[in-house]
């Protein structure tokens, strides 16, 4: 019989570099919920030993070069052994992924486009993030002519520009509704949606979002600050010694914000996130492949603080969605994005339920 949730659990000891110890893992189990990271040094073994005994699989990398490159050599073997990888399932980039399908679903009519925006509130304390994942960022940013090597080799079916074409904004610009400085989010969530864009054009005959990715920062001082620092950290993140300061001293490098400790509680407490997504789509009986968008729709995702608190909420219920909605799941195994993955089954109504919000802000009929 299945364990119910709750029920005592022992303690299996295995090695992300002791394969054996993985595959009895993977045996005991239907589905393994992998934290260690950087997922880019330890994240394909674990991946292997799911696919080859059968067990299912969620992860909360941010990391687009180990997600898309599971893609490329687990999705078939995935399929056959009737499992689903499912990457991704942390703040990077559940609320994101599903928060442009839950932008969809609350459109009355045809969403083509969506930006987000990324405001990380926090108390008197300031915020930390741990230094797994500087990390990532350190050798994601350093290899990135390897992501654009494999996503050759994944040979992507183009996506198909449905409506008025996205525009594409500069790097930094100011934001008139946020009345803050803006960047383009360098996280994964912009590669993660146009993944389940793609899958739900091309699997299930929807129409494609298109989807832009940006994050507040702030006034010009922050600006400033943040221009400093990231100049700071491109030009040694080119070099291998570089690249051995930038992980030696992740204090130092980010002016505080990235610590080995991670967040204190007091930190955490103090620290909220609020993803707003800005949509544009066509009316019902509006043909979305002439003339101007004509509807427009403003939603949100609201959460505690994202690393620690929020992560763990949204990949519980990811595991919970995959376990009891398995009938709402695509209909065979693979490796999938979040969206691709969940799309029918309920994590919205379960992540509402544990304080990750999904709410429709405003509706302007234009």
């Amino acid at each position: 019989g299945k364990a119910a949730p709750g029920e005592e659990v022992g303690v299996l000891l295995c090695d992300v570099g002791d394969a054996g110890s993985l595959a009895t893992m993977a045996r005991q189990t239907r589905l393994v919920l992998n934290c260690v990271g950087p997922y880019r040094f330890f994240g394909e073994p674990v991946v292997e030993a799911c696919v080859e005994n059968g067990a299912s699989c969620i992860d909360i990398s941010g990391e687009p070069q180990f997600l898309e490159g599971m893609y490329l050599k687990y999705n078939e073997k995935a399929a056959e052994k009737g499992v689903y990888v499912i990457g991704s399932c942390g703040f990077d980039s559940i609320p994101a992924d599903m928060g442009v399908l839950y932008t969809r679903d609350k459109l009355k009519g045809t969403l083509t486009a969506v930006e987000s925006f990324l405001s990380v509130k926090s108390g008197p304390e300031g915020v930390a993030v741990h230094d797994g994942t500087w990390k990532s960022a350190v050798y994601g940013l350093a290899d990135e002519a390897n992501l654009k090597k494999l996503r050759k080799q994944i040979g992507y079916a183009p996506v198909p520009v449905v409506g008025a074409k996205l525009k594409k904004r500069g790097f930094l610009f100011y934001s008139p509704e946020f009345k803050e400085y803006c960047l383009t989010f360098m996280g994964s969530d912009g590669s993660v949606v146009r993944r389940t864009q793609r899958y739900l054009h091309t699997e299930l005959q929807e129409t494609p979002v298109q989807y832009g990715a940006y994050v507040t920062v702030g006034g010009l001082g922050s600006v400033i600050k943040l221009m400093f620092m990231g100049m700071l950290f491109l030009l040694l993140v080119k070099f291998n010694f570089g690249r051995k300061l930038l992980t030696k001293y992740p204090e130092f490098f980010s002016a505080g914000c990235f610590t080995k400790k991670g967040p204190t509680q007091k930190q955490m407490d103090g620290t909220s996130f609020t993803m707003t997504f800005f949509g544009e789509g066509y009316s019902e009986g509006q043909d979305p492949q002439n003339g101007k968008p004509n509807v427009k729709i403003c939603t949100e995702v609201k959460g505690p603080e994202p690393g620690y608190i929020a992560t763990p909420i949204a990949m519980v219920q990811a595991a919970l969605s995959l376990l009891e909605d398995a009938a709402s799941l695509p209909k065979q195994g693979g490796v999938y994005s979040p969206g691709a993955a969940f799309s029918k089954t309920k994590l919205i109504d379960r992540l509402n339920k544990r304080g990750v919000e999904f709410s429709v802000i405003s509706k302007p009929e234009v």
